[in-house]
């Protein structure tokens, strides 16, 4: 019989990380695949991305809607609210043997609750990041504390891990899925990208993703003004802006890149969504990545794109030598921004070599996940503090 794997999706981004974790498990002899949908997926005005995912060909086992039309922090809550009824509503008649969850946010949080009072084993990816300027930060940390077996991407996470106190023997350095993306993903040429989004990128280009930083109060709109008042201060720059996510802050970012793009036709266009190759494809050829997105800390490292990472959202991750860190004020980003442009960054940036592994990070998981299988005991969801030795002075 196999086991019953259940993987959450919640945004366009997880979703593309998980893409080559899903598919293993779909071609897996020994695993059967279960996709939870839900978050921004099922949300129009986020792009109603579940269509990318079933386009893909991936079976959508059940989907479970929770935004409502703002995105305040009482609808935030409201939306985990819905997320645990909702997944409590779905376990409850059906198998998992393990629950599947990437990263830190709010929707896999609500799953980790009702995989925890269901005692259901939880493999956590991408945790030991730290991320100061987001509550992911938290939520990250409370899963990975919820977790029977742990994934980071590095090394340096993964003793992060262990300091907080799980079992050295359950917690496995896999690498970074995104990198596993860069390496198997077929890109598209300037020429191909170009006629695809009806938008001319043979000068000069970037990719923009800006989401709100969410430990701090009520920044969006302010933040995301300077950035567009540096994009001003750069005329010749042309800019795909991909929208922001479902957080507290997140629509009215969304509404000031319609205005400005409204505004700036001839050179910027502005997507929800640019799916898995042209994302890849965008970002492997594009002169500067912008934002505070973790895909910039995280992919940009492998093609050796410049990258400006903005304010305090990615603060605390591992960086490569491409990234230029800024304050989210209008000249710092500016200035950022034409470093990244400058012949001799760029050339330094060709040179970089991503911290996140070799692209091999679906194998593994599988791998490990495994060994979960053949000795339960061990990798049980009863598990004991792992207590680090040291010396107070």
């Amino acid at each position: 019989m196999k086991h019953v794997l259940g993987i959450v999706t919640g945004t366009r981004a997880e979703y593309h990380l998980l893409y080559p974790l899903i598919k293993r498990v779909m071609a897996s002899d020994k695993y059967e695949l279960k996709l939870i949908v839900t978050g921004s997926h099922l949300s129009e005005k986020h792009g109603n991305t579940y269509r990318d995912i079933e386009a893909d060909g991936i079976p959508v086992s059940v989907k479970i809607p929770i935004l409502s039309d703002s995105d305040e922090p009482s609808d935030i809550d409201n939306a985990m609210a819905r997320m645990i009824t909702g997944f409590d509503g779905y376990v409850s008649g059906n198998r998992l043997d393990m629950l599947i969850l990437l990263g830190d946010r709010y929707e896999l949080m609500s799953a980790a609750i009702v995989a925890m009072n269901h005692r259901i084993p939880i493999a956590h990816i991408s945790c030991g990041d730290t991320t100061e300027g987001a509550i992911d930060e938290c939520i990250r940390h409370s899963i990975t504390k919820m977790s029977s077996i742990h994934f980071p991407s590095c090394e340096e996470y993964r003793h992060r891990v262990i300091q907080m106190g799980e079992d050295p023997e359950h917690v496995f350095n896999v690498g970074g899925l995104g990198v596993e993306n860069i390496k198997n993903v077929k890109r598209m040429s300037r020429s191909e990208l170009s006629d695809e989004l009806g938008f001319d990128i043979n000068g000069r280009f970037a990719v923009l993703t800006f989401h709100p930083v969410t430990l701090e109060d009520s920044t969006a709109e302010h933040e995301f003004g300077e950035l567009l008042g540096a994009l001003d201060d750069i005329p010749g720059l042309r800019v795909i802006f991909t929208k922001a996510n479902a957080d507290s802050g997140g629509l009215i970012i969304n509404k000031m890149i319609d205005d400005y793009t409204a505004l700036n036709p001839d050179r910027t266009m502005a997507v929800y969504n640019l799916g898995l190759v042209r994302y890849l494809s965008a970002i492997s050829m594009a002169d500067a990545v912008i934002g505070n997105s973790s895909s910039g800390i995280l992919e940009t490292p492998s093609f050796g794109t410049p990258t400006v990472n903005i304010g305090d959202r990615q603060k605390g991750r591992l960086q490569a030598g491409n990234i230029v860190n800024c304050k989210p004020e209008r000249r710092d980003i500016r200035d950022a921004i034409k470093k990244c442009l400058s012949d001799g960054f760029r050339e330094k940036a060709k040179n970089t070599v991503s911290p996140y592994g070799d692209g091999n990070t679906s194998e593994r998981i599988i791998e490990k996940i495994g060994l979960f299988f053949d000795d339960p005991e061990r990798f049980g969801i009863k598990k004991q503090f792992y207590n680090i030795d040291f010396q107070e002075e």
